[in-house]
């Protein structure tokens, strides 16, 4: 357990729990009290690989519980409140990893599966998600997560932590590209993303827009469920939480939701 309970008064007192082991907390996690604050539509199939990782210990993929975390209140390591996904990859000195992928999220993962495989040893983590229980919002939680979400890549010995952020409020203005929506500012010179925003405050700087960060297909009988939508007419779809237009063709019974991240890159904190 890391303990990140903060020195700022005003902050919330909350903790990482490592997922190995706790059958308990993966159950929370993964209930969807937490996993349905997602849109109904967050079907990416590579996605699907991180979490059957998670859900199928007994399937010899424990390993993805390391840097996998419930979000708890100090003094009740049995409840979660929310959780911290994130997975170790490695970066420095691999053909082709010179610069973050274009394909973010999507690419991360794989980036990770692949040297999982391959027995590459890790130095870096990206942090995948942080959710949190709505009653656990707007108090500086998510600050907290990711300050130590940075402690754990320092206490795993791993140099860089980035992150392929969505910026939820992006969701109000589908249309607008992600390459001017990233840089957008207010008057003090921070991210008008209040998502992004945290990250900022937290010490990252945003290295790039990923454009091809998550990519979404289905039937269109599987968007009409997701959605609610009539998905009847070839062309841009507008659907509720999404980031982008959805694609939408009639003629070949599917449609696809490409949603661009933006690549945030932290400092990683000495050791201890």
């Amino acid at each position: 357990m890391s303990d990140v309970r903060s020195t700022r008064e005003e902050l919330p007192s909350l903790e990482l729990v490592a997922l190995r082991g706790r059958k308990d907390l993966v159950n929370q996690v993964l209930a969807p009290a937490i996993h349905g604050l997602w849109p109904a539509f967050m079907h990416d199939p590579v996605a699907k690989i991180y979490f059957d990782r998670l859900q199928f210990e007994e399937m010899g993929f424990s390993e993805a519980r390391d840097t996998a975390f419930a979000v708890v209140e100090s003094g009740r390591p049995d409840v979660a409140v929310g959780r911290a996904l994130a997975v170790p990859f490695a970066w420095s000195g691999v053909p082709g990893r010179e610069a973050l992928p274009d394909t973010g999220w999507d690419g991360v993962l794989r980036w990770a599966v692949e040297d999982r495989a391959l027995g590459r040893a890790p130095d870096a983590l990206s942090a995948l998600e942080i959710t949190l229980l709505p009653s656990h919002r707007g108090a500086g939680g998510s600050s907290v997560v990711l300050d130590a979400l940075r402690r754990c890549a320092a206490d795993r010995g791993l140099r860089h932590m980035v992150a392929p952020v969505r910026p939820t409020a992006k969701a109000a203005e589908p249309q607008t590209p992600m390459q001017e929506y990233a840089y957008r500012v207010r008057k003090d010179g921070l991210p008008a993303d209040p998502w992004l925003r945290v990250h900022i405050r937290a010490g990252g700087r945003i290295e790039k827009v990923a454009s091809l960060s998550q990519t979404i297909p289905g039937t269109l009988a599987q968007w009409r469920d997701w959605t609610g939508l009539p998905f009847d007419v070839t062309g841009p779809v507008l659907a509720p939480g999404a980031l982008a237009p959805v694609h939408c063709s009639v003629e070949h019974d599917h449609a696809v939701l490409v949603e661009a991240n933006i690549w945030v890159r932290h400092t990683v904190p000495a050791a201890g």
